[in-house]
């Protein structure tokens, strides 16, 4: 696919320069020539342009590219204004960064088609994994409910299936129990690979290195983890 990605701070040359090696054609501008110098040979096609100018803003391929990135976080007025006038120059598909409430307010209205939260995202992550002692893995199926994967924490190693009632509890689903399998590839070299647990078997307890992937609100995660903590 071909991109262009409008701020090149570390948001959106972190996000450049990744999707370049994911063997993606990447266009970027930035009003800042010392970041556009600092990514340039990193990806196809570098611009030192204002975006907030509607002439300069024209010059970038905007009817060629697949998506347009608004990656500016730092600079409230210019992030909204270069999406503004991307619409106004007809762009159809637009992604755009927010760094508060109001600012992912006022882009909701202009419909773009994603609104990106690195900054709460990664807060909300880490949070998750601080609670629980693991590393957490999450996707946002709507404006309240997740789907997280984590590894079983201590408190619930040696539980069996049928114990678990998180549905009763904290109205969140078990969706898959995954588990460590010693698996050797045709070098020779074993490895462990996670396979599905049949949670059927309701006598089957679990053990430590297990995965959990459950589904649920926000709010019964919240409860979810202080109970665990």
């Amino acid at each position: 696919m071909r991109y262009l990605i409008i701020g090149l701070g570390i948001y959106g040359a972190n996000l450049a320069t990744d999707l370049t090696a994911m063997g993606h054609e990447v266009i970027g501008a930035d009003h800042n020539s010392t970041l556009v110098e600092a990514v340039k040979d990193k990806i196809s096609t570098a611009y030192i342009i204002d975006s907030t100018d509607e002439a300069a803003l024209s010059v970038l391929p905007l009817k060629t590219v697949d998506l347009v990135i608004v990656a500016i976080g730092e600079n409230f007025g210019a992030s909204v204004k270069t999406v503004a006038l991307l619409r106004k120059l007809g762009v159809d598909r637009i992604y755009a960064r927010a760094v508060d409430e109001i600012h992912e307010t006022i882009l909701h209205g202009f419909n773009v088609d994603r609104i990106l939260t690195p900054e709460q995202r990664a807060a909300r992550e880490l949070t998750r994994e601080l609670e629980l002692g693991c590393k957490v893995d999450s996707m946002r199926i709507d404006n309240d409910r997740y789907i997280i994967k984590f590894a079983v924490p201590d408190y619930y190693v040696g539980t069996a299936i049928n114990d678990l009632d998180f549905d009763k509890d904290f109205h969140i689903k078990l969706v898959a129990i995954s588990r460590p399998t010693p698996r050797r590839n045709f070098l020779g070299i074993t490895d462990n690979v996670l396979q599905a647990v049949d949670t059927t078997i309701a006598d089957t307890r679990l053990e430590k290195g297990d995965v959990m992937t459950v589904i649920g609100t926000q709010h019964g995660f919240r409860e979810l983890f202080h109970h665990i903590s």
